[in-house]
């Protein structure tokens, strides 16, 4: 781990000498606004690998981004290494098309200790449901930020995460085909207990999550990433841009389909991203992402 490389990627200019909540909410807000929550290799006949050199390569060095397995573990050996009491934890996402979490663990979450109170650090969750502070490891308490208010609820020693959602105000109705923004106040997010995992736990998963015709990951080509006022997201061939609370308790939406000439330009200009092989988009999964 090059701290000062990887500081360099993610343009944090900060104090790093004391591992305390400000640097570690500082570190995190830089990092998920420079590294995009993307699973475009899958989508450029490269394979995802559990490795941290290699991610660490891939992120650092190529400027890409990363799903959970990579941006997580990532962040977890730049904490570890500014001295931070960091565990991997995993987690099981709701999907709401089913009303069902999914059947095996299928996220990277890490829980950071801090002056003895606990704390999730999620960094690669990304989308609209990307936390953009770590959390307070405490049940039924809301903790309000920027993309909306989240909250932990525990049952016998399950958590889960759910976030309350803005209204959303979409200008150009016409290429939206989000489910029921309107009728969904509150998304459920994922659950998790606090056993401590290791990373050789969700290679299986990291496998089965690249290759199985029906996972979202193979039917979805993915890059969003967090800016200063909301997110931005590339799914497919749709563009989406939310600028959060933008009046009124409401988030601006504004979306637009992208032609296959504009896919590479908008990448760079607006994820920062340049990919070393032909990116083939697909969006054929029915779930949404919003």
């Amino acid at each position: 781990m090059d701290i000062k490389e990887y500081f360099t990627r993610i343009s944090y200019r900060g104090s790093y000498d004391k591992p305390d909540l400000a640097t570690l909410t500082d570190i995190f807000q830089h990092h998920v606004r420079a590294v995009p929550f993307e699973n475009l290799s899958i989508h450029c006949g490269e394979s995802i690998e559990l490795d941290l050199e290699v991610t660490y390569n891939k992120i650092v060095r190529k400027k890409r981004g990363g799903w959970c397995m990579e941006n997580n573990h990532l962040l977890s050996w730049v904490l570890k290494t500014l001295g931070y009491n960091v565990t991997l934890l995993g987690s099981k996402v709701y999907v709401p098309e089913y009303d069902a979490y999914a059947d095996e663990i299928d996220h990277l979450l890490l829980k950071v200790v801090l002056d003895d109170k606990s704390y999730i650090v999620d960094g690669g969750f990304g989308m609209a449901y990307q936390m953009w502070q770590p959390m307070e490891l405490i049940s039924g308490t809301d903790q309000p930020q920027t993309p909306g208010v989240f909250r932990f609820l525990e049952q016998s020693g399950v958590w889960y995460l759910e976030k309350v959602k803005r209204k959303q105000w979409v200008p150009n109705q016409s290429v939206s085909t989000s489910h029921n923004v309107e009728k969904e106040v509150c998304r459920r997010v994922y659950l998790f207990t606090l056993q401590p995992r290791d990373i050789e736990e969700f290679r299986s998963r990291n496998a089965h999550l690249q290759t199985a015709p029906d996972s979202l990951f193979v039917t979805k080509s993915i890059c969003s990433l967090q800016t200063a006022d909301g997110v931005r997201a590339l799914v497919g061939w749709k563009l989406t841009e939310i600028k959060y609370n933008y009046k009124d308790n409401m988030d601006l939406v504004e979306i637009r389909i992208l032609a296959d000439e504009e896919i590479e330009k908008t990448l760079k200009e607006k994820f920062n991203i340049t990919l070393d092989k032909k990116f083939v988009p697909i969006n054929t999964s029915r779930l949404s992402l919003f």
